[in-house]
């Protein structure tokens, strides 16, 4: 048992608001343990002493005038702790990706790959493992062989223990009947195609996952929030700023978090009005200036039967979760927000691709992969140490089995089994590598028949670009955009210019001398 002095002035009140949370006021509430310390102007706790197991709270309350010390007994609880072991998470395999083209012609947005080595899904992935949710659920359906075979690659064996857990991809099938003759229809929609799975598993909470996000989260601090709110469904959510703000759904919160209001990427006064001052949820007035939108990260947990209930009963025709089910929910549900104030990026477009991947090569970036305690896991591919001869590397990230030979690599990402001759520059460009390695002989026959091998050829220069994997880049190209197109495409070319960045198609070959 634990006892409490609690300062109040004459006129404040104490009322029930929720189970066990008692509120006096208006602006200040007992949560537990976590209401610690001593302040003059409101109430606190400022003695405490144990005498029963921790966890089981009582308080009594006083004035600062001893005759008007009241003696309250409050509701004894319990705090339950989140079990990971009782949460299944379910990635989202992602759409046609069409915001990421041409990068996803020929694979799903969560199989691109990221930072040189990993591809997106090894975030969440690997999220899930750190946090110890063993329960893991993949939904794919769009170009889904390659995202396929790197989880089977990586994720179904290779040393992870999964114990009693598992990873299980959930492709889209057609099944007997009317409705199972149609593709996934959306986020929602996919989930709940599969939701059986979740109720025949004896899960307690669904957590669902975008495959398109750069983050390090440890997921039980979100499902640890849930609990103790008992809120219906949680949603992660993130300050963001003006440039970014349409690209989301935003939410407006009350004092409890309790999130009021969604509106699904709005646009033009609509997107003004979910302006708030996001100082309340702890950040500077200087960066509350900055990003005055809370977005959703698209990242939420639900209890299952709430998950079950609107799924399939309540709402069975709504697709998505941030434009059609979150929004209903908000009217009949507890639906709590969860603010994430660390790194975060939706890498959903070209240029949040383009430079998620550059900033990774900072001094200090704000993300690193290289985390002893949490790692970002990726499939093993036991390739050798990447070689470089007289070569001047400025802030780059070269990932391993690559050879280059005399270039200059600045401000870049090599991805694994690229080749860089002599003479090549390569400058704010991201490189995704190849699948397959050439040998020198090889190397040697195609360029005696005047064909172009896979890598860059001798005196190439890239700036400002992007080139997907498997690439054929002959010698003496030039590739910097001098003009600043913003978009164009010309695939019969092997390249597309989105945002003023140009992307070299997968399996493109840019014959020597060519000009971009």
């Amino acid at each position: 048992m634990a006892s409490a002095c609690v300062s109040f002035k004459a006129n404040a009140h104490f009322a029930i608001t929720r189970r066990d949370h008692h509120r006096f006021g208006q602006d200040s509430a007992i949560w537990g343990e976590r209401i610690k310390g001593s302040v003059n102007s409101g109430m606190c706790v400022n003695r405490m002493r144990k005498t029963k197991p921790a966890g089981v709270v009582s308080a009594v309350l006083t004035s600062n005038n001893a005759q008007e010390s009241v003696g309250l007994q409050v509701s004894s609880f319990v705090r339950r702790r989140a079990d990971p072991k009782n949460v299944a998470a379910v990635v989202l395999g992602g759409g046609p990706g069409t915001q990421l083209f041409p990068l996803t012609q020929r694979c799903a947005t969560p199989a691109v790959p990221v930072g040189g080595c990993y591809r997106l899904i090894d975030i969440p992935m690997s999220n899930c493992i750190n946090s110890g949710i063993n329960k893991i659920f993949v939904l794919t359906q769009f170009n889904s062989a390659s995202l396929n075979r790197h989880i089977s690659y990586t994720y179904l064996g290779n040393g992870i223990n999964f114990g009693d857990g598992f990873v299980e991809v959930l492709a889209a099938t057609q099944t007997a009947g009317k409705t199972g003759k149609q593709w996934f229809q959306g986020t929602a929609d996919a989930v709940r195609q599969f939701t059986w799975d979740a109720k025949n598993k004896s899960i307690d909470n669904v957590l669902i996952l975008a495959g398109d996000h750069l983050y390090r989260m440890d997921y039980v601090d979100l499902v640890q929030s849930h609990v103790d709110r008992n809120a219906d469904i949680t949603i992660s959510c993130a300050a963001v700023d003006d440039s970014r703000a349409s690209d989301y759904g935003l939410v407006k919160v009350d004092g409890r978090g309790r999130i009021i209001q969604f509106s699904e990427k709005p646009k033009g006064l609509y997107l003004k009005e979910m302006q708030v001052n996001t100082s309340l949820i702890g950040l500077s007035p200087q960066d509350a200036v900055k990003s005055p939108y809370i977005a959703s990260m698209g990242v939420y947990v639900f209890k299952t039967d709430v998950l079950l209930e609107l799924l399939k009963l309540r709402y069975p025709t709504s697709n998505d979760f941030g434009s059609e089910i979150i929004p209903a929910a908000l009217r009949e549900h507890d639906v709590q927000a969860f603010f994430f104030r660390d790194y975060w990026e939706d890498i959903g477009t070209i240029k949040s691709f383009y430079n998620a991947n550059l900033a990774l090569t900072e001094e200090n970036p704000k993300f690193k992969f290289y985390d002893p305690k949490t790692p970002i896991y990726t499939s093993p591919r036991f390739l050798p140490p990447t070689s470089a001869e007289n070569c001047r590397i400025v802030n780059a990230i070269i990932s391993h089995g690559c050879f280059l030979r005399s270039c200059t690599v600045q401000h870049s990402i090599v991805g694994v089994r690229s080749r860089l001759d002599r003479g090549v520059e390569l400058q704010d460009t991201v490189m995704l590598g190849a699948d397959d390695y050439q040998t020198e002989s090889e190397i040697a026959s195609l360029l005696a028949e005047g064909k172009v091998p896979i890598g860059i050829g001798r005196n190439t220069k890239i700036r400002n670009c992007i080139i997907d994997k498997n690439v054929k880049i002959g010698k003496d190209v030039i590739i910097m955009n001098k003009d600043g197109v913003q978009e164009a495409d010309r695939p019969e070319e092997g390249f597309y210019i989105r945002s003023g960045i140009t992307i070299i198609m997968e399996k493109a070959t840019i014959e020597d001398g060519k000009i971009i």
